[in-house]
């Protein structure tokens, strides 16, 4: 009896246990990819692991066998793009004086962060803080450590290769508290703006002046700079302004 070609080609569609180990990573990027756009377009509440695998054409074997639970793959999807937007290629600042490196390296941050994946998923995870407080500590430590450890050692390469480093602020052991106060004010008026519903082009059209206003008085705070920073304003943030300041 002749074997029915749709079943064969039927048969010969499924696929069982892992997938080799040239193509696992990229299946795991399929189904991050694709629990992304559910969980931006449903919220994390009502988001499915099913709609996740039909968004991925993964089974739903596939996508536990990866992550336990809802939970872990909301994480790893915030994970990844914390990764993403914190490489050291992309905080490198080489060139020019420290205050081109520092606003180039400014811009860079805020480029990344002001963009709807990471605007849309700090929303998704503020909105389950209160039934899932876990998730929202953990989306948020994730979006200040992983930060911070990249931009401290950004900020070694610059104090090694420029006389800021002769600041307290950039002592290697103060370097994590200066790192965290350079994102808090470039980054948090920005990110607050955004995540209560600016739009996103004209906080982009923003990020110049925005950038040179916060990096000069970093650096005045720092010891640098042709302006005490007593006389800069700041309208958002306000750093003493003595040498220490910075490193606390």
């Amino acid at each position: 009896m002749e074997a029915d070609p749709a079943s064969e080609r039927a048969r010969g569609a499924v696929r069982c246990g892992r997938p080799p180990r040239g193509l696992a990573g990229r299946v795991e990027e399929r189904i991050l990819d694709a629990a992304a756009h559910v969980f931006l377009e449903r919220g994390f509440q009502g988001a499915s692991v099913d709609e996740i695998a039909e968004a991925a054409s993964a089974g739903k074997p596939t996508i536990y066998a990866r992550f336990p639970n809802k939970q872990a793959l909301f994480t790893a999807v915030v994970e990844r793009l914390v990764r993403r937007n914190t490489t050291f290629e992309s905080l490198s600042c080489a060139g020019g004086s420290i205050e081109e490196r520092l606003n180039a390296l400014a811009a860079v941050i805020l480029g990344r962060v002001l963009t709807p994946e990471t605007i849309g998923l700090i929303r998704v995870a503020v909105a389950e803080a209160r039934r899932f407080p876990e998730l929202a500590t953990s989306v948020s430590r994730m979006g200040r450590e992983r930060p911070t450890e990249a931009l401290t050692h950004v900020f070694g390469g610059l104090g090694a290769s420029d006389d800021i480093g002769a600041s307290p602020a950039f002592a290697p052991h103060r370097l994590p508290e200066t790192a965290r106060r350079f994102l808090d004010l470039v980054v948090l008026p920005m990110l607050m703006r955004a995540l209560f519903g600016e739009d996103l082009a004209a906080l982009h059209a923003e990020i110049g002046p925005h950038v040179a206003g916060s990096v000069a008085f970093f650096l005045a705070a720092c010891g640098r700079g042709n302006t005490p920073a007593r006389e800069l304003a700041t309208p958002n943030a306000e750093l003493p302004s003595n040498r220490d300041a910075v490193a606390g």
